[in-house]
C-alpha cells in the first residue's frame, strides 16, 4: 500500500513521522511538498530570527503523548522551557524527527520535493500529477495543505497589484532570495491591512531593519492580540455551568455563562486554556446558524485572546503605539491604487458614514490565515473543488469531510481513500490549527490509514519521481 501525504509543513510533517514510527513493511509513505520550508512549513521554515512562537517550549512536542519533546530535544532548563523561542528553531526540530523516523521506518520513506498540482481517481486509486509534470499511483491521499494562499484585497486596483508598493505576502521571497520587506525604505509611510499575528511579525521585521516611517494596521475591528503572561498562572477547572452551557450548542447562553465567571477567576487566560478540550465536540454541536453568528459577531474577539502574543513582542507593539509610530485602525479599505507620487487608498473607519483620502508609500496585505476553498486560488485545491471531488464548507471554514478525516464531494459522498488534516478541517473542527490539536489528529488518522485496505485500493506499484525523492 503507498500512502502519500501532500503537503510537507507542520501537519504533514508530524503525520508522516506518525507513520513512519508504526507502518509496517510493505506499506510505501510518500511525503509531497514544495523545497521551500520542506518538512518545516511555512511558519517555521520561512521564519525570521526575529519571529517567536506564540507558545511556551515546554508544550510544543509534536507527538501527542510526549508534549514535552521538543524542550527536550534543546535540553533546556526549566526556566527555559516557559520561554517563547525563535520559530526557526521549532522548524529545525520538526524536521530533524521528520528524518530521523524516515532512517529507522519498517516501511519506504520517499520524500518528494515538488508542489503536487492535480490529484485525479483512477480506478480504485489516485494519480497525484507534479509541478514538473510528473506523475505517480497511490492508494491514498492526505491532504494536509495547510491554510490557502491569502485572497487579493477587495479594492485593489490593476496597476498597483504589479507594483512595488503593493506587498501581496510578507514573506514572498525574490530569486536572490530577499523576502517582500526588504525593499520597503527605512522612511516608508507603511499601511497594513490586518491586525493579528501577521501583522505583528510584520512589523517586528520592519524594525528590525531600521524603519523609522509611521505605521498604520488596519482591520475591521481593529484589534491587538493579547499577550501571554510572562510566567504561566495556574490551571483551572471548569465548573458545572459551563460545562451545562457547552452541552446547549447555544453560543449566547455560553457567551453569558463565561461573562458571569470572568470576573472571578485569577486571569481571563486560565478560563480560555480550560475551554479549548472542550471546543472541537461543542462546534460540533452547533447547526450552521450558530455557527454563522459566532462568525459574525465573535470570531474576531476569540481569535485575540485565543491566538496570543509572546509577551515581549506584545510589549514592543505597545511602545510603539505609545511613541506614535504605530498607529491600530477599525475600518475598512474601500480602494487602493497608485497614485502618481504615493499609494492612494480610501479608509471608512468603524461606525463611520464618511471615508477618507490617504497616501502610503507601500501597502502590505497581512490577512493571515484563509481557509476559503470556493475562492481559492491554491492549485491542487481549486482542482479538485472544480472536478467535484471535494466541496466547500458552507461559511467557508475549509471542505467537508467525515468523522474519520475522509473527503465529501460535491454530492455529499465520501471519497474513499482521500483525507484532510489541518485547517482545512475547520468547519468541522473549528480548533485544528494549533500544535495540540493537530497533534491528536496526526495519531488519529495514522491509525486510520494503516487499516488494512480491501484489495480494490491496491494498485500496480509505478515509480516515483526519482528526480525529486529522497529515499528513507
Amino acid at each position: 500500500m503507498r500512502i502519500t501525504i501532500i503537503g510537507a509543513g507542520f501537519t504533514g510533517s508530524v503525520l508522516a513521522t506518525e507513520l513512519a514510527r508504526s507502518a509496517p513493511t510493505g506499506v510505501d509513505l510518500c511525503l509531497v511538498g514544495t523545497p521551500d520550508g520542506y518538512g518545516r512549513g511555512v511558519a517555521y521554515g520561512e521564519a525570521r530570527p526575529e519571529h517567536l512562537l506564540n507558545v511556551r517550549a515546554r508544550d510544543l512536542g509534536a507527538t501527542q503523548d510526549q508534549p514535552g519533546e521538543f524542550a527536550r530535544w534543546l535540553n533546556l532548563t526549566r526556566r527555559a522551557e516557559e520561554s517563547f523561542l525563535p520559530r526557526l528553531v521549532y522548524g529545525e526540530y520538526l524536521y530533524s524527527r521528520l528524518q530521523s523516523a524516515a532512517q529507522v521506518s519498517l516501511a519506504g520513506f520517499n520524500q518528494v520535493q515538488q508542489e503536487a498540482v492535480a490529484v485525479d481517481r483512477e480506478g480504485g486509486a489516485y494519480r497525484v500529477l507534479l509541478a514538473d509534470g510528473s506523475d505517480f499511483l497511490t492508494d491514498r491521499v492526505v491532504l494536509a495543505v495547510g491554510t490557502l494562499p491569502p485572497q487579493r484585497l477587495q479594492g485593489v486596483g490593476p496597476r498597483l497589484l504589479v507594483d512595488p508598493g503593493y506587498i501581496a505576502w510578507p514573506w514572498q521571497r525574490n530569486l536572490y532570495g530577499e523576502d517582500a520587506l526588504a525593499r520597503v525604505p527605512n522612511a516608508a509611510r507603511v499601511l497594513i491591512v490586518g491586525t493579528g499575528l501577521t501583522m505583528a511579525d510584520t512589523v517586528v521585521t520592519l524594525l528590525r531593519r531600521g524603519h523609522t516611517g509611521p505605521i498604520t494596521a488596519l482591520s475591521r475591528h481593529g484589534l491587538l492580540p493579547r499577550a501571554h503572561l510572562p510566567e504561566p498562572g495556574p490551571a483551572i477547572a471548569l465548573p458545572p455551568n459551563v460545562l451545562h452551557a457547552l452541552n446547549s450548542a447555544d453560543v449566547a447562553l455560553l457567551l453569558r455563562t463565561l461573562r458571569s465567571l470572568a470576573p472571578i477567576v485569577p486571569d481571563w487566560r486560565a478560563l480560555v486554556d480550560a475551554l479549548r478540550p472542550y471546543l472541537q465536540g461543542y462546534w460540533k454541536t452547533l447547526p450552521d446558524e450558530q455557527r454563522a453568528r459566532f462568525l459574525r459577531h465573535l470570531r474576531s474577539y476569540w481569535e485575540i485572546i485565543r491566538h496570543r502574543l509572546a509577551p515581549s513582542v506584545h510589549e514592543e507593539l505597545e511602545q510603539l503605539q505609545a511613541q506614535g509610530q504605530l498607529r491600530i485602525r477599525a475600518g475598512r479599505l474601500l480602494r487602493a491604487r497608485r497614485g502618481e507620487a504615493a499609494v492612494e487608498v480610501v479608509i471608512r473607519e468603524r461606525g463611520q458614514a464618511h471615508a477618507s483620502a490617504e497616501q502610503y508609500d507601500v501597502l502590505v496585505r497581512a490577512t493571515g490565515l484563509d481557509t476559503d476553498v470556493e475562492r481559492t486560488s491554491h492549485p491542487l485545491v481549486g482542482q479538485l473543488r472544480d472536478a467535484g471531488t471535494i466541496s466547500a464548507d458552507p461559511l467557508g471554514l475549509g471542505l467537508r469531510a467525515t468523522p474519520q478525516f475522509e473527503v465529501l464531494d460535491r454530492t455529499g459522498a465520501p471519497v474513499r481513500g482521500l483525507y484532510c488534516i489541518g485547517p482545512l478541517l475547520r468547519g468541522q473542527l473549528w480548533e485544528i490549527t494549533a500544535v495540540p490539536e493537530l497533534r491528536v489528529a496526526a495519531r488519529q488518522l495514522a491509525v486510520q490509514l494503516l487499516k488494512a485496505p480491501s484489495s480494490s485500493m491496491r494498485v500496480a506499484r509505478e515509480p516515483l519521481p526519482l528526480a525529486a525523492v529522497a529515499t528513507g
